[in-house]
């Protein structure tokens, strides 16, 4: 058990050194920041338009 342990730390610390230092980790993490701000927008859009809405629908109830 032991030993499949220390096994398994070491490929995923061998794994870590590729991600960061491989082939194509420059654009890997432009993608992922990419992909962050995205979603960010898109929440932030999301959240614009409820509020819209709200404000839309309450205003139009003022009969």
């Amino acid at each position: 058990m032991d030993i499949k342990q220390e096994l398994e730390n070491r490929v995923k610390s061998l794994e870590e050194l590729i991600e960061r230092k491989g082939i194509g980790s420059k654009q890997l993490d432009k993608a992922r920041r990419t992909q962050r701000y995205l979603n960010i927008t898109v929440i932030g859009i999301s959240l614009a338009a409820v509020v819209g809405i709200a404000a839309w629908l309450s205003s139009g109830e003022d009969d």
